[in-house]
């Protein structure tokens, strides 16, 4: 890695601190939503299911940045952040009942973000469906969080992501100055470009605040449909239709924005093709800038998933692990979509396999070998 570097462990506080939206998940299980009569409690949200992956696969010090409300829901939602080793002391607390700028009434006028997600199951689709319009995360603006203090003793990665940044009206500005603050500490950055029309409809206001915050990112993450939704970018492919096309023109796309956004040093993305709800074809992708190279990593063809929920957040979060464990990106991309296919093998969101799992499944995929029972 000769065109960056990250901090070292030795220098450093932390390892990794995510900015974003935590939710609680309800799992219908195999029932959909609709006729379900119980449910399964996770957690998850974009940004900090990246942090959660580099401390629980990874063992590396990370910490989350949210907002919670001070109830049952939200206790469980750090509950679970903490049995997976996250530091949740720079949560931001919404008090019921209670005085001053972080509180609220016991009506749920402000609340913790809840979702119900069916995973699907052959030809019937993944649903989710959100609970968020009010959320205590949605409510923070800028200044209500001490970035100095934050960053106090040195972080070495920061990531925010963008289904973050459009929550609210304020929370893009919230995003940017923490990726400014981030910048000034000389932590690396990554943003997850990560569209949803259900959070922003409108493609050109997204636009608009992408293009700003992309300036302070070092690692850009983004499928060719997230850079034309959230950028204007276009892939321009040929007639031809196969994978090689396909990525010299993704790779042109790639060039001519880091062209515009000479700050970046490395653009990947998951590759995932659904089969049908529980099966996939997956791979991975990472372009160093500098070099102009391009990182495949191997397909996994037609595999049966329980979950794909998270499966993007922990492509990034592999990555990440390796480049701060020292691993060349070459090596950095195989690491994102072992662990990717990994935690969409289990239910939830988040990451439940440790790093010795993803170093044989990237051993497996890469001599082609079969799954074995462990007895």
């Amino acid at each position: 890695m000769d065109d960056f570097s990250i901090k070292s462990a030795e220098e450093c506080r932390f390892d990794a601190v995510s900015l974003g939206e935590v939710m609680l998940r309800i799992d219908p299980g195999d029932v959909p939503t609709a006729r379900a009569r119980e449910g399964r409690i996770w957690h998850g949200g974009g940004e900090i299911n990246v942090a959660e992956g580099l401390s629980y696969c990874f063992g590396l010090r990370a910490r989350a940045v949210t907002a919670l409300v001070d109830d049952g829901i939200g206790r469980n939602i750090e509950n679970q952040l903490r049995e997976s080793g996250v530091d949740t002391s720079k949560v931001i607390w919404f008090e019921p009942g209670g005085g001053g700028k972080f509180a609220t009434d016991k009506k749920g006028t402000i609340c913790n973000g809840i979702n119900f997600t069916w995973s699907g199951k052959g030809v019937l689709p993944s649903v989710t469906e959100y609970y968020r319009a009010h959320s205590a995360i949605g409510k923070i603006e800028s200044g209500d969080f001490d970035w100095e203090k934050i960053f106090e003793g040195g972080v070495r990665w920061f990531h925010t992501g963008g289904i973050y940044t459009l929550i609210s009206p304020t929370s893009g500005q919230v995003a940017l100055d923490a990726l400014k603050a981030a910048g000034d500490c000389g932590t690396f950055r990554s943003f997850d470009l990560n569209y949803r029309s259900k959070v922003e409809p409108d493609k050109e206001k997204a636009r608009a605040q992408n293009k700003e915050i992309v300036r302070h990112a070092d690692f850009l993450v983004g499928n060719q449909d997230d850079f034309y939704d959230t950028l204007g970018e276009e892939t321009h492919e040929g007639e031809d239709n196969s994978f090689e096309a396909w990525l010299e023109a993704y790779k042109d796309m790639l060039r001519r924005v880091s062209g515009k956004y000479p700050n970046l040093k490395l653009i990947g993305t998951q590759l995932r093709t659904a089969l049908s709800a529980d099966r996939i074809n997956w791979g991975a992708v990472l372009y160093e800038v500098g070099a102009d190279r391009m990182h495949v990593a191997p397909t996994r063809k037609n595999i049966e998933i329980a979950d794909r929920t998270g499966g993007g957040d922990s492509f990034l979060s592999g990555t990440a692990a390796a480049l701060m464990k020292g691993r060349p990106p070459a090596e950095a991309v195989q690491w994102g979509a072992a662990h990717g296919i990994c935690v969409q093998e289990t239910a939830g969101d988040t990451s439940m396999v440790k790093e010795a799992d993803v170093l044989k499944e990237l051993k497996r995929a890469s001599e082609g070998g079969g799954v074995s029972a462990l007895r």
